[in-house]
């Protein structure tokens, strides 16, 4: 931009009706993020899917694009299931066993410590106490009906929240197979929505846009598998149940970033189950494994993030961490997601058009 340019009345004009429109839009977006949800997770499942679709469609002869989106799903879903098959059933099983250990020791406590006795003992005071004149009054009758109109107005809710949300899922699917259906006139067309003198930029950040996508999750993915293994041996190392079925599934968590905290909660009951298998301590198990946790994370932030997503977004390691603060919290999940994306864009955008690099 020339500083020395004079800034006319209708430049400002200009400049001050662009900022308008995009806070207009920020703000419709946001009231809209409810409804946008839905078509956004879509869309991400449909880019995801589309080089599937494309490879079955043109490589593997399926001519048909409905085929080819039918074929590509359920290869999707047999992958999945097979992964369900290799962790959950003995997940199940594990669990089950813990569930026999814990019984008899929970019996056992209860019938020591004299709850049962005392329980049943103030049940039978509080019968005798209470007869039923004092039971049906008028205020106890009405507290009563209150008491029972919220626990059936609470089951409704949340009988009309599951099925919004079994349709909010079908909304999700449906979505995704026309997006799939016409991609790409979907993704060559849309720019013709724009007015003709925009469309080259528009196009530029579309692709942009796409290059960041493709190299995000191509460098998640590489991170994600690499981390799976390393959770693997880390746990056959250790001699923990489930070891490599466990490692896995914490590595596909980590396709999303910090999610592999989720796998803390199948960590602590298999270790729980090994302490009552074997005897040994459960604290001890349970800092072995936080142990493996504490090394693959610290590689994974000091070596695998740095050397593959800084290498591929071209992002600065204390950037990154930043850039998924910063987009985690506008955006929630999904901005954890396309944090690093977004980042490399506004960088990009802001070397070109600010600094004119």
């Amino acid at each position: 931009m020339d500083l020395g340019k004079k800034i006319t009345f209708d430049s400002f004009i200009r400049s001050v009706t662009l900022i308008l429109v995009v806070v207009a839009i920020g703000l419709l977006v946001n009231r809209l993020s409810a409804v946008l949800l839905p078509f956004f997770i879509a869309w991400l499942l449909a880019y995801m899917l589309y080089p599937l679709v494309r490879f079955l469609q043109y490589r593997c002869r399926l001519r048909n694009r409905i085929v080819s989106i039918a074929v590509a799903l359920l290869v999707v879903l047999g992958v999945l299931t097979g992964v369900m098959f290799l962790i959950v059933p003995p997940l199940i099983e594990e669990v089950t066993k813990l569930s026999e250990y814990v019984a008899p020791i929970a019996n056992q406590y209860l019938g020591q410590s004299g709850i049962a006795d005392s329980v049943t003992r103030y049940v039978e005071q509080f019968v005798k106490e209470n007869d039923i004149v004092h039971l049906i009054q008028q205020d106890n009758v009405r507290e009563a009906l209150q008491e029972a109109l919220g626990k059936a107005w609470n089951l409704v809710y949340q009988t009309l929240g599951f099925i919004v949300g079994i349709f909010t899922v079908f909304v999700v699917f449906l979505y995704m197979f026309f997006i799939l259906l016409d991609y790409e006139k979907i993704s060559e067309g849309w720019v013709k929505l724009i007015p003709a003198d925009s469309r080259p930029f528009a196009a530029q950040l579309a692709d942009d846009v796409e290059h960041g996508m493709n190299s995000y999750f191509r460098g998640q993915s590489l991170i994600a598998l690499i981390v799976g293994i390393l959770f693997s041996i880390g746990f056959l190392i250790i001699d923990f149940p489930l070891a490599i079925g466990l490692g896995l599934f914490i590595g596909f968590l980590n396709l999303v970033p910090y999610m592999q905290l989720i796998g803390f909660i199948p960590t602590i009951l298999l270790a729980l189950m090994k302490s009552l298998e074997t005897g040994q301590s459960f604290w001890i198990i349970i800092l072995m494994a936080l142990a493996v946790f504490a090394v693959v994370q610290t590689i994974q932030d000091m070596y695998l993030t740095p050397r593959i997503m800084g290498k591929v977004m071209g992002l600065n390691p204390a950037v990154i961490l930043l850039s998924l603060s910063v987009w985690g919290s506008l955006l929630g999940f999904i901005g954890l997601i396309v944090a690093l994306p977004l980042t490399t864009l506004c960088l990009s955008y802001y070397r070109r058009f600010v600094l004119k690099e």
